[in-house]
Parts: C-alpha cells; structure tokens; sequence
C-alpha cells in the first residue's frame, strides 16, 4: 500500500501559537508511521513552512498546499488541522482547504467560525434548548456604550470577562469587585475586537470528547477538572496546576447524560472529526455548556488522550480511522 502523506497543520496567528505546536508533536507522535509519511507545516501571518525531516523548511506554495523535499515535489493527501486559535478554528483555513480540495480533519467553515465566536455559539445553543450561562458582549470601539453598572446588573458579581473569540484563557479574567470589570475588559480587548461577559456558575467542571464517523465514532469517558487556581486558567491548563479525574466523580446517570448530549450537539452542528466540549454542572445536575473545542489540545497528557486511553482505545487507531472517512 503506498503511503499517504499527512500534513500536521499547526502554528497560528494567535497567543495559542506555541500551544498549536506542543498538539503537531503529540499527534506526530501518535499517527501510524508505517502507514503514512508525515510532516508538520506551520503557519504564521503570510509565512507557511514545512518542517523536513532534517529540521530545514521548505516555503509552501499556497496554490495547492505544496513543497520541495529533496527535489521533490511533495502534495500532501490531508490537513490534520491542529491550530488553536486563527486562521485554523475560526473556518479560514477550512475555506482554503475546501477551495483546493483537501481533505481535513475539522469540522467545516461554518462549524468552525460558529464554535470559535463563544457568545455566538451560547446564543445558538441556547435557541436549541441547551443551558448556557447568560452574557453579553462588548465591542471594540463601543465599550463606552455599556456602563460598569448595566453590565453588572444584568450578569451579576462574580463574572468572567474573556475575548469572544480566542482560547487557553488568554485574556479572561474572573471579576469579584466592580472595580475590576473595566480593566478586565481592556485585557480582553488586547486579545481580541469583541468581548464577552458571561455569568458565573458554581459547580463541577467537566469535559467530553467526541468523534463519528462514516463507519463508527466513540464519545469518550467524562473528565473531571480541578483547578488549583480561581479558574481552569491558563496555568491550569499548561503548568499542572489542575487535577484531571478520569472517569469524573459522578453517577453513572450524569455520566450517560452528557454524554448523550455531546452526541447530540456533534450530530446537530454536524462536526467531524474529534471534539470535546466543556460543561459545568450545577445544582440539581444540571448541565450547563460552557464551550466547544474543534482543535481540542492533544499532547499525551491533554484530556483527549487521557479520554482515550480510558476507553480503552489506542488514539492511533482512532486518528487513522478519521483520516481514512473520506
């Protein structure tokens, strides 16, 4: 069988740039060697390299996603996309891919800029009977239009204040005092033109991944996360100040629940490849979304992994097994 050649899509134009990369080398890890040639292509701004095999790079030619190896023109057979953040979860990539015709391993542009836009996504949810947090936004530019006073009387104290699009908590604050809305606001306006306000939810934070395909698909065990810190900020996520408990400490009742709705929500967005969605659950066992992840992190130690490892599953299979739905 002649190999395939699987380009790992990473990098980005986002402060999730050097997260981007640390998921290129656990999926280069993971993939199947003796099935496919692999390499990495990172993306910057206007800049797109493929990293060879000798650490040199090769400039991209963006009219078909091309580049020079050893004097040989090498077109890859699919985009593993693992940017987080621009141009790879927001559906500009997708679109690119899409034009040239490439197979990828996302979900498709609209998905992507839906999921990628957080209060977008909750209002969306929250029309098809799915619990969200309540929010609002504040634009750059316009952040004079809503006073500290509205803002609080509407979501209330304690709040967390983050850019509407972006992610590893880049830029989100959690707000205890109206003294500390304004400038929260500020430090999410460096990371992006829109902001979004979103109510605080007391409860136990969860996480759950997810892949279908033509032929097959698993939702993952439940993740339970513990944060050391305020918030599942980004010290938790990256510098090990979190417990990650899986399977989460749960009923089994709770357990098919979400993870039932994580089925469904994939189905009617109509995602592809792996997800994992965030919840936190509240009194009474509710269920409450708190945001999708289409690029989920994938180093051995993040939770798809993990989540993977307690199925039971070997996470090289289940990569070759999106690749392979064409």
């Amino acid at each position: 069988m002649e190999k395939k050649t699987i380009a790992i899509v990473c990098g980005g134009d986002s402060a999730e740039h050097d997260v981007s990369m640390r998921s290129a080398a656990g999926i280069e890890s993971f993939l199947d060697k003796e099935r496919y040639n692999i390499y990495k292509v990172e993306i910057h701004a206007r800049h797109w390299e493929a990293i060879l095999a000798d650490g040199s790079r090769a400039r991209v030619d963006r009219n078909d996603f091309s580049f020079e190896d050893g004097g040989q023109r090498i077109t890859p057979d699919y985009a593993y996309i693992t940017i987080h953040g621009a141009p790879g979860e927001n559906g500009i990539l997708q679109g690119y891919f899409d034009l040239i015709g490439m197979p990828y391993s996302t979900c498709n542009v609209l998905v992507e800029a839906m999921t990628y836009d957080k209060f977008v996504l909750n209002n969306y949810m929250r029309g098809l009977g799915v619990s969200v947090a309540d929010s609002l936004t504040v634009k750059i530019g316009h952040e004079g239009e809503v006073s500290d006073e509205d803002i609080i009387s509407r979501i209330g104290l304690p709040c967390f204040v983050k850019p509407a699009r972006g992610g590893s908590s880049f830029g989100t604050t959690k707000v205890k005092t109206p003294e500390e809305l304004r400038p929260a606001i500020e430090v999410a306006l460096r990371e992006g033109e829109d902001v979004m306000v979103e109510a605080f939810m007391q409860g136990t934070e969860i996480t759950c991944g997810c892949y279908k395909t033509r032929t097959g698909g698993h939702v993952f065990p439940v993740t339970e996360v513990v944060s050391k810190n305020e918030f599942f900020d980004y010290d938790a996520k990256y510098n090990g100040q979190v417990s990650e408990i899986t399977p989460a400490r749960i009923s089994d009742r709770l357990t098919e629940r979400v993870q039932q709705l994580t089925s469904m929500i994939y189905d009617i967005l109509g995602c592809h490849g792996i997800i994992r969605i965030d919840y936190i659950i509240t009194a009474g066992d509710k269920i409450n979304l708190l945001e999708i992840n289409t690029t989920p992190g994938m180093t051995a130690t993040s939770f798809i992994p993990q989540q993977v490892r307690a199925a039971g599953l070997d996470i090289k299979d289940v990569l070759t097994e999106i690749i392979e739905d064409l």
